[in-house]
């Protein structure tokens, strides 16, 4: 509200008449003072709501003593058994007397040197970290070790904060630092840090750190092993040695220098350790061992977010997992794929020789010495040329470098085609260590012939059909010219005979002409399960665009599931640890092709393994099966996938490091992969007892058999081919059967004829 102004005969009374004047001081401050007091009163009132809320959100320091409970989330298979456990070490309580005094001493002069003379928070040093934030911009923190243990009784993981949930948690851990003072000695509060203290590696406390990292108690820690763990403090995650081993040297040899600066150390002595590398201990994980490694880690990835978004803790809240996973089928898959590789390695021991890759030897040596311990560790360049000149020379390290990038490694997974339900994964040759890279789910790779399926299916989707001939020679398309695998050639052949045999050129024929055009063929790969980039160009008829084995195997299982695209899926539920359904999960379905086009499809994928290049799968299963070899070029990759009318499974056999290759025959699809899918589907038809059952037509395509009536040609091979080769015929789509031919129906069959009533095309 405005002022009041004065009139003129008001101004003279004010000046002029004392009474008056004070009368109005008077009223004005009587208004003062109740204003003052009013105002007062309300903040007075916030001042206590405030003080009553940041009081009444502190946390008991019970919690210091006794830690809320670590439950291990389960993991199920879809038949109930355990298959693994996701977990934190537990907290192994250690006296603060057993512990090496280089650690607590690490300890304060890294983090609070004013440890034994402040009351939990040193006010002088708060006072030079924030003149030293304004002034340069940095972010130096200046809480003490009693602030940070009492930071650890409050949860930040499971929500971001605001600037003023900060201040208000800062303000919070102040009180609790101060009441921990009160209640705990010095030597106490040291003894509670190192035991509730995150080091990393799901270590919570310093005697679990110290098997996690070296295998050995804490009280067997040398000095920059002691050190390590003060760094570790500071981030976990960006100083630990097996992800950052310079930044962890270059910390730790921080902390030491700190303890010299101090006095509790010495010089000399620090010159000397903070030579030393660090060693860590093998082996350690925080997943239990499990018959199925690398399809536990698939979990664990997907249910980070799925943590995240509803607040729970995977290692701490007792979850329940319950997934798709059959563990009959996966032990079957170990066994397989197991036995397969151990061969494999030996047979390729026999072929490959180093003495022609001495270049290869010498580009991966080189990676290797600059990426050892040794090399990185060494302070001059003095230094690193010795070590270098060394491990070149040795020839231990040599061996290791040859073994370790010559290991053939395989991907295999198998999923119901009808639920999208994973039922087993191997994805790697070492079935011990699951957290490594995962080859059915971390890579992508060149399909080769193993893609063809996707290009035939937009020629039937097109209105093609098997009989339909193409020209198997060599053509020039734009600089594009690609071969036959055995470089053999011929004349016209129908396309279903392509397809079981490979042919390179029919394919590529098939890209360069509207019969399938290579942006069509991307479209219905999409649709069909492929989610990698793919290259809408011709070369795409040959597997050139890379995919992983999991979505080109999922991509298969659309064909054996009357063209409907089931996404594969892991996981059909989580509990907490009640029983309560946190989230529920069902596979996501799309119509990709039609029926029609799947039936004629899973028709001439029946052939490949017939009497195509599949045919190696009846040397060990006799059931119905389809599917279709793939060979990169120069044998970089082999692939097998196929699919009965209850499983669909894709395999993957190479090397992490592309330089490497299979040297012959040895490395073909039908060779190096398939083997691995046979033999799974003997064993797991046998071991279960799957009934017998066979693929079925779809509605609208009937069969018909075709018999060349006319030897004009001359051509007997043909003659043979049509009448063996069974026709199938989308009702709805016929319009690319040529000109010449009418098109008749019966109640059982489809007739296809020209007009001489000859099948002579």
């Amino acid at each position: 509200m405005a002022k009041k102004k004065l009139g003129d005969d008001e101004l003279k009374k004010y000046f002029f008449d004392s009474k008056h004047r004070n009368k109005i001081l008077k009223k004005k401050f009587i208004q003062n003072k109740v204003g003052w007091l009013v105002g007062g009163g309300i903040a007075l009132i916030l001042f206590i709501v405030f003080i009553v809320y940041i009081y009444s959100g502190l946390p008991s320091l019970e919690e210091l003593e006794n830690p809320r409970p670590q439950l291990a989330t389960k993991v199920y298979s879809a038949d109930g058994e355990l298959i693994g456990k996701f977990f934190i070490e537990n907290r192994v309580q250690t006296d603060i007397d057993s512990v090496p005094q280089y650690l607590v001493d690490a300890l304060i002069s890294t983090e609070d040197r004013n440890y034994y003379d402040h009351w939990g928070v040193d006010l002088s040093r708060f006072v030079k970290a924030m003149i030293k934030n304004v002034f340069t911009f940095s972010r130096e923190g200046a809480s003490t070790i009693t602030q940070q243990l009492a930071k650890n009784l409050y949860d930040l993981k499971t929500r971001r904060e605001s600037q003023i949930d900060v201040a208000v948690r800062k303000l919070r851990e102040w009180i609790s630092a101060v009441q921990i003072e009160k209640r705990f000695t010095k030597k106490e509060i040291l003894e509670l840090y190192l035991n509730v203290s995150y080091f990393g590696k799901s270590a919570y406390g310093i005697e679990a750190a110290a098997r996690a990292y070296f295998g050995k108690s804490a009280a067997e820690l040398t000095l920059p092993e002691a050190a390590l763990f003060v760094a570790l403090l500071k981030s976990p995650r960006d100083y630990d040695p097996a992800r950052n081993m310079d930044r962890a040297i270059a910390r730790r040899n921080l902390v030491m220098h700190n303890m010299v600066v101090t006095g509790m150390l010495s010089e000399d002595k620090y010159n000397k350790l903070k030579q030393e590398p660090i060693v860590l201990a093998e082996g350690h994980s925080n997943v239990a061992n499990t018959e199925a490694p690398y399809f536990l880690e698939y979990v664990r990835k997907q249910m980070i977010s799925i943590s995240d978004k509803h607040g729970y803790d995977l290692y701490r809240d007792g979850l329940n997992i319950y997934t798709t996973l059959d563990l009959g089928m996966q032990r079957i898959a170990n066994k397989v794929a197991a036995q397969h590789i151990e061969e494999y390695q030996k047979l390729f021991a026999k072929y490959w020789k180093w003495d022609k890759n001495a270049a290869l030897l010498t580009e991966l040596l080189d990676v290797s010495i600059k990426n050892s311990r040794e090399y990185i560790t060494a302070e001059t360049s003095k230094d690193k040329a010795e070590i270098y000149n060394k491990l070149k020379s040795n020839e231990n390290f040599i061996d290791s470098v040859k073994t370790a990038s010559t290991k053939i490694e395989v991907g295999f997974v198998v999923i119901d085609p009808k639920t999208g339900y994973i039922k087993a994964m191997v994805g790697g040759a070492n079935l011990e260590f699951g957290r490594g890279l995962n080859h059915v789910t971390g890579i992508r790779r060149q399909p080769g012939s193993a893609f063809k399926p996707f290009v035939y299916s937009t020629a039937i989707e097109n209105g093609y059909f098997p009989a339909y001939t193409l020209l198997n020679q060599k053509f020039d398309f734009n600089g594009w010219s690609p071969s036959n695998s055995d470089d053999e050639y011929s004349g016209y052949e129908t396309m279903r005979w392509g397809l079981a045999h490979s042919v390179n050129v029919m394919t590529g024929r098939m890209t360069i002409s509207d019969i399938a055009p290579p942006k069509q063929v991307v479209k219905i790969a999409q649709r069909m399960g492929i989610h990698s980039h793919l290259d809408a160009v011709p070369s795409i008829a040959l597997g050139t665009s890379e995919v992983t084995p999991l979505e080109i195997t999922s991509a298969y299982g659309t064909i054996v599931n009357n063209g409907v695209h089931v996404e594969p899926i892991s996981i059909i539920m989580v509990e907490d640890q009640n029983g309560i359904v946190i989230e529920e999960y069902k596979p996501e379905h799309v119509q990709a092709i039609s029926p029609q086009t799947a039936s004629i499809m899973t028709n001439m994928l029946e052939e490949v393994v017939t009497s195509g290049t599949g045919i190696g799968v009846r040397n060990y299963f006799q059931y119905p099966a389809a599917g279709k070899t793939g060979t990169t070029q120069e044998y970089s990759d082999a692939w097998f996938v196929g699919f009965t009318p209850d499983l669909v499974a894709g395999v993957w056999v190479g090397f992490d490091d592309h330089r490497v290759k299979f040297t012959d025959w040895y490395g073909q699809g039908a060779k190096a992969a398939l083997p691995i899918w046979a033999m799974f589907m003997e064993g797991a038809y046998k071991e279960f007892n799957i009934p017998v059952s066979y693929f079925e037509l779809a509605n609208g395509v009937e069969e018909a058999t075709f018999c060349k009536t006319s030897m004009d040609q001359g051509d007997s091979r043909l003659a043979t081919q049509y009448c063996t080769d069974s026709v199938y015929v989308d009702l709805v789509n016929v319009k690319k059967m040529p000109q010449q031919c009418d098109i008749h129906t019966s109640k059982n069959k489809i007739i296809q004829e020209n007009k001489q009533g000859e099948t002579d095309w």
